[in-house]
């Protein structure tokens, strides 16, 4: 029995009493995972990004571990809800425009002294200002960095379109700005490699593109090290108590810990490791994270109908977005019909061993997407469900 096959007996077994759809973690997989992060970060803390994980169970389950410390969240309310349950250190990853949230934030020491905004344009310390309603307290902001590659003169850029602040000298000016500025202080600097933490090096059947990846890669991590420890420098000109610089991304864990600018890495999807985080050269992880629909029809020889399953991910749309059919091996989508919403029909001999009822099992394209479409997450231990945790969505938060 091969390694899939046998991870297939064991979901199949510790399932057996749960209908599907259901949602699983296996255990073993997301905790070799978190020590791999751990091994890449070589001694440098990792901060869990919660968008990848959305689930507090999950959440205490790696912040226990003496490698990882603190949280990566993606809205404001979020961050509020993780610190009132009892995280701290909370850094929010992106801009907010929630004025409500942040009349909150602005109004409790708790909630003021674990949390630390984004920003990345004056605009957003005066909207922050006119939410505060009266609130008093100091917000805690850190400065996002501009990772992207340019090259010919700027003509041609790789890399996320996310903070306006690319140079050293444009991330000093807002340093200043928000030191002119009452009620806040700066306390950190950002700076997410997404055109290396999240492209893949090693695309099945296509060297050269693979290839062509990598040595933009190299280019962009050598280019970005520079830049950053100059921006690290300009900044603590303006503010010497600089608590934290944060970069990387689970595709770029031990790269970016290598530099000695950076104080702390991000990482949360490779604890599940969904399909988009197969193709590295650098690293391997276990999936973690699956679901499984249940086989409700045999239309005739070679497929077979699950019920749903259309859960496609985030980003440029494409076929990499959907879930990847993964027990048993050797299903694939029918490409008339796709992954759909009420019914999804799989083709591959092995629709013939199916009987109706049975589960076929599913990675998706990312990671804490999954937890949008399931209330709990079971988690699994060899072959037995030890334990079934809510989601975000099931303790009622859809935060974005």
């Amino acid at each position: 029995m091969t390694g899939r096959a046998a991870d297939r007996a064991r979901y199949d077994r510790a399932t057996a009493d749960l209908d599907a759809p259901v949602a699983i973690v296996d255990l073993e997989a997301f905790d070799a995972n978190a020590e791999d992060l751990e091994r890449r970060a070589a001694g440098k803390p990792v901060r869990v990004a919660s968008k990848s994980v959305r689930c507090r169970a999950l959440l205490e389950r790696v912040l226990a571990r003496d490698g990882f410390a603190g949280i990566m969240s993606f809205t404001l309310d979020e961050s509020l809800w993780l610190v009132r349950s009892g995280f701290e250190d909370v850094l929010l990853a992106y801009p907010s425009a929630d004025r409500k949230a942040y009349a909150e934030l602005a109004s409790d020491p708790k909630l003021a002294a674990s949390v630390t905004v984004m920003v990345d344009d004056p605009a957003q310390l005066t909207l922050i200002d006119d939410a505060r309603d009266g609130g008093r307290e100091v917000v805690r902001v850190c400065l996002e960095l501009d990772t992207s590659l340019k090259l010919l003169g700027g003509r041609v850029r790789v890399g996320a379109r996310r903070s306006p602040l690319h140079s050293p000298a444009q991330v000093a000016e807002m340093a200043r700005a928000v030191a002119r500025r009452p009620g806040f202080r700066l306390v950190g600097i950002m700076a997410y490699e997404g055109h290396v933490a999240g492209v893949g090096d090693a695309l099945l059947g296509r060297p050269l593109r693979s290839r062509a990846i990598r040595l933009m890669q190299a280019a962009a991590r050598r280019e970005l090290a520079q830049r950053r420890s100059e921006v690290v420098r300009a900044v603590r000109a303006v503010a010497p108590d600089l608590e934290f610089v944060n970069g990387g991304g689970t595709g770029s864990v031990q790269h970016t810990a290598a530099e000695d600018s950076v104080t702390e890495i991000a990482a949360g999807s490779g604890l599940y490791v969904p399909r988009l985080f197969d193709n590295y050269t650098s690293f391997s992880g276990r999936p973690a994270a699956l679901f499984a629909q249940p086989v409700v029809r045999r239309p005739g020889m070679g497929v077979v109908t699950v019920l749903g399953g259309g859960y496609p991910a985030s980003g440029a749309a494409g076929v990499d977005r959907l879930p990847e059919p993964y027990l048993p091996e050797g299903l694939r989508y029918d490409p008339q019909e796709g992954a759909g919403e009420v019914q999804t029909p799989l083709l591959g001999s092995p629709a013939d061993d199916l009987l109706i009822g049975d589960k076929v099992w599913f990675r998706h394209a990312k990671a804490g997407e999954l937890c949008e479409r399931f209330d709990v997450l079971h988690l699994v231990e060899g072959e037995t469900v030890t334990a079934t945790v809510p989601t975000y969505r099931g303790e009622g938060h859809t935060f974005l």
